[in-house]
């Protein structure tokens, strides 16, 4: 597990996700509520308490721990002001991961989700030892689309009503980003 963090722009801390994070994700999913609908599945109430985050961090640090997820944070001093996830983790023939990030709408476009998906790049490549990642966005998503072509990472198709965001099920531009071509670990 990657124990480091990383200094962004603007002095922002990309950290992994701690136990002790849920009030301030907490505060962040209320802060960016609205900024995030659009781009989001519908969230149930719960998700908006203490609780619900607590028992959804728990859920994702076990993930980490069984080596299927990585979950970083990116703050401003005490607060959270978005999130990188590394989901879905494969070892074998693929070796690889789906990314997925948001950023606090105080923080958009500014080169922040650029360096931190970078970041989480390096990490995959050189200490999770994947070859590939993969991330979505919505069709109509040109600022997320803007990031991950900035860090390399190619379309290579449209999945159609891929995911069910805001609602209803919409059609998913996957990128792609192949590290290395290391063959697999164990071969």
């Amino acid at each position: 597990m990657v124990s480091e963090t990383s200094v962004l722009p603007g002095g922002v801390v990309l950290r992994p996700a701690a136990a002790t994070d849920a009030e301030a994700l907490l505060a962040a999913y209320l802060r960016n509520r609205e900024h995030l609908r659009p781009w989001d599945p519908r969230r149930e109430e719960g998700f908006y308490t203490l609780e619900g985050q607590r028992a959804r961090l728990m859920e994702q640090l076990a993930e980490r721990q069984a080596g299927r997820l990585m979950l970083w944070v990116l703050t401003d001093g005490p607060r959270i002001v978005g999130v990188v996830t590394l989901s879905g983790i494969r070892y074998g023939p693929s070796c690889s991961g789906n990314l997925g990030y948001w950023t606090d709408i105080d923080h958009a476009g500014k080169g922040l989700a650029s360096a931190a998906v970078e970041a989480v790049a390096r990490y995959a490549d050189k200490e999770a030892g994947l070859h590939r990642l993969e991330a979505g966005t919505l069709l109509h998503n040109v600022g997320s689309q803007r990031v991950l072509e900035k860090c390399g990472f190619e379309p290579y198709g449209v999945a159609p009503r891929f995911l069910h965001i805001n609602g209803e099920w919409q059609d998913v531009r996957l990128f792609q980003r192949v590290l290395n071509d290391r063959p697999p670990a164990g071969t």
